[in-house]
């Protein structure tokens, strides 16, 4: 053991005398290192903080959650666009239906969104924020919280009255530093009781539905002043939640089967309806990060090959200017093994510093970014693990030719020489 620690020091004190003693060689050398596992990294970590922000606004579609709507997310739209334009929109009729017969689900909701509305406090007012109004279930089923004030009562839900909860920036556009739970607000040409805000979303520019700027009321409230029959232009959302421990698939199944009675299907006609979960989003994500971090990886590779190269020149001129000191340490008893081990380490470490140079690029790039756009660039520690592990890699690859080369030499005609 303290063989292999000494051989490690003395590998690490010549990789750096050689640093010292030929900056601009090295630097040269190492430079195609530093550029592969930046190239590799950098995409790597972009790739994966773009994921990690789409699936993070993904998340309030919840994974258990089955979306009835008229086109599948795992298909290309313009493909089959005219035998989707023809399908119905979800219906309330769906609703009840599947409220009435599903066994597998625990929560069924539906809701209706509409825009380009004016909500008005005293002076204060907000154009074009959009209004969502749910059935009673859809804060059960989806990811939002209630930052202050309550939700709806089961009789407010029921009589439809003006009750409303705020998105968190409506909120403080109407309020500024006012409270507003229990404020009047008019929407509609009618007076609303503020009853919630809620929760700050954030920037996250890939948030499905933004409840920042939402104006939520109930679904028995929304129909008085808005069309919300089948035919009706505006947003449609059946959702359905399975029960704890019940299989997704086989909630399909039997979600299959109440809309195909509801809509009175023949057993000869397809489905006029699609379930969507989220599942479907990822694999098409997966697939297009999967083809980003390939590119990366490839562009990486080929610097990469260019800085293996010129590692091995380093090592090759490193054994010719370091014969003489191979041949006595042989002569002296030093194995094959030991010249080998010395010289491969030597080269992993000058691998090493190329590739936390690259890595000290990577971090500044990032910070840069991350100031300029709406979601937060990020280096894991599973990033730097690869670009520690690929510097190794391709310290090895470098160096074993010439390290086997010097394990090689003749002592008599190294110290000759």
């Amino acid at each position: 053991m303290k063989v292999l620690l000494k051989i490690i020091y003395e590998s690490i004190v010549q990789a750096l005398q050689s640093l010292v003693g030929n900056k601009l060689r090295t630097f040269l050398s190492l430079l195609g290192i530093t550029i592969g596992i930046f190239c590799i990294i950098a995409v790597k970590s972009a790739v994966d903080s773009l994921e990690n922000s789409i699936k993070s606004g993904f998340n309030e579609l919840g994974s258990d959650v089955i979306y009835v709507q008229t086109m599948p997310w795992g298909e290309d739209p313009n493909q089959n666009y005219w035998k989707y334009a023809k399908r119905p929109e979800p219906s309330v009729k769906d609703y009840n239906s599947i409220s009435e017969k599903s066994r597998l689900s625990e929560y069924t909701a539906y809701t209706v969104f509409t825009g380009g509305k004016t909500i008005k406090y005293k002076s204060s007012s907000v154009s074009n924020a959009f209004i969502m109004g749910s059935t009673y279930d859809y804060k059960d089923l989806q990811n939002i919280t209630i930052e202050e004030g309550r939700y709806f009562t089961q009789q407010e839900y029921n009589s439809g009255s003006n009750k409303i909860i705020l998105g968190y920036q409506v909120a403080q556009a109407l309020f500024n530093s006012l409270d507003p739970v229990g404020k009047t607000v008019k929407l509609f040409g009618q007076k609303y009781a503020v009853i919630g805000v809620l929760k700050s979303e954030g920037d996250n520019m890939f948030n499905i539905l933004n409840y920042d700027e939402a104006m939520w009321v109930s679904f028995n409230n929304l129909k008085r002043y808005v069309n919300t029959n089948e035919n009706s232009r505006v947003g449609k959302l059946l959702s359905v939640k399975a029960r704890p421990g019940a299989d997704v698939e086989e909630l399909k199944g039997e979600l299959t089967s109440i809309l195909r009675a509801s809509r009175r299907l023949k057993p000869t006609e397809d489905e006029n309806f699609a379930l969507n979960e989220l599942s479907m989003l990822s694999q098409v994500l997966d697939a297009v990060f999967g083809v980003m971090n390939f590119v990366g990886f490839l562009i990486g590779i080929f610097a990469l090959i260019v800085g293996m190269f010129s590692v091995a020149n380093i090592m090759f001129v490193s054994v010719k200017e370091r014969t003489n000191i191979i041949g006595i340490k042989k002569a002296l008893g030093a194995k094959r093994s030991i010249i080998l081990l010395e010289f491969l380490i030597e080269s992993i470490i000058l691998c090493l510093i190329g590739g936390l140079m690259g890595l000290v690029f990577v971090i500044g790039v990032l910070k840069v970014i991350s100031n300029t756009i709406p979601f937060e660039m990020f280096l894991s520690t599973g990033n730097v693990v690869i670009g520690i592990l690929c510097s190794i890699v391709v310290g090895i690859i470098s160096g074993i030719i010439p390290a086997i080369m010097a394990s090689k030499l003749d002592p008599v005609v190294a110290m000759r020489g």
